[in-house]
């Protein structure tokens, strides 16, 4: 008896701490359309950004890990989505794949040298839309100190007000093919795979 009353007030707690944010999903107030998003230049969220690298391990297998630090701004209006302007930084350093030794050796001279090159940069130049929630967003990445153009197929997930922190927010997927052959990271290619796929997962808060 005394386990099940534990269990009835931890569940009672639960529910007046949930309530508030039940009731602001409950309302809606979320839109998954890009012409109902609110113009205004937002700020990237890194506790919830990340972008995962993969490439082929001689055909073996897959490596996979993670950037997790990136930093950015987006600037946008419905009205003229073609003009959107993002600008994103990644803290090369902050690559991780679960495993401490192969974390050194592609942040070393051999891949990314991440002690002469800490950041990668992207900078967009064009926008073009391709669907009611997707575009294709081409800009200069630079990495590894090499500057090549890249397109990034980009895919709106939704905006509105996040219910936890009340701020504004805007949520995109993306994706995007490299060689890093192109970028000087020629390192046991072809036998460790010179095509790197990038998938994105971004949230971006208003900035006022």
């Amino acid at each position: 008896m005394r386990q099940t009353l534990k269990i009835a007030a931890f569940g009672l707690a639960a529910a007046v701490v949930l309530a508030p944010v039940s009731a602001t999903w409950a309302q809606g107030g979320f839109t998954h359309a890009p012409a109902e998003v609110r113009a205004g230049t937002y700020v990237l969220d890194p506790g919830h950004s990340k972008i995962t690298w993969s490439l082929s391990h001689f055909g073996f297998s897959t490596y996979v890990g993670q950037f997790a630090k990136v930093d950015g701004t987006l600037t946008v209006d419905p009205k003229t989505p073609t003009a959107a302007k993002l600008d994103v930084t990644v803290d090369t350093a902050s690559l991780g794949t679960l495993n401490p030794a192969l974390d050194t050796h592609v942040k070393s001279a051999d891949f990314l040298d991440v002690a002469q090159f800490p950041q990668a940069t992207f900078k967009a130049t064009s926008v073009k839309v391709t669907g009611e929630t997707t575009a294709d967003i081409t800009g200069d990445l630079t990495l590894h100190g090499v500057t090549k153009p890249v397109v990034v197929h980009a895919t709106f997930n939704q905006a509105g007000v996040n219910p936890i922190d009340k701020k504004y927010s805007l949520g995109f997927d993306g994706e995007a093919v490299l060689k890093r052959s192109d970028f000087g990271v020629k390192t046991y290619v072809p036998y460790i795979g010179d095509e790197v796929t990038l998938k994105i997962e971004t949230e971006f808060k208003a900035a006022n």
